[in-house]
């Protein structure tokens, strides 16, 4: 369900008259500078996860990046655009490097 909302969503953002809209897919998202979810679920789960990020990154390199990874695309995209529409994680680390 969460995916046909999403998709729902993104299409819906696509068909307005903007001059350009931009959907971001991140993958896992890693925290970073005391970055803390609202959700009591998540916070609890990267308690949990903070040891194993390392191991992630290097074992899923390409889907898994940081908040300040994901902010710096964001910013990279309001002030440059983009080639595509639809940005995945490895878009993300791109245009944040």
């Amino acid at each position: 369900m969460w995916a046909r909302v999403k998709g729902e969503t993104e299409n819906a953002l696509l068909g307005l008259p903007f001059n350009a809209a931009y959907m971001f897919r991140p993958g896992a998202i890693q925290p970073l500078h005391g970055i803390k979810s609202k959700t009591r679920l998540y916070r609890a789960a990267y308690v949990v996860m903070s040891p194993m990020w390392p191991v992630l990154r290097t074992l899923f390199p390409r889907s898994v990046i940081t908040t300040e990874q994901v902010g710096r695309a964001m910013l990279a995209v309001a002030k440059r655009g983009a080639d595509k529409k639809l940005i995945e994680n490895t878009d993300i680390a791109q245009l944040a490097a």
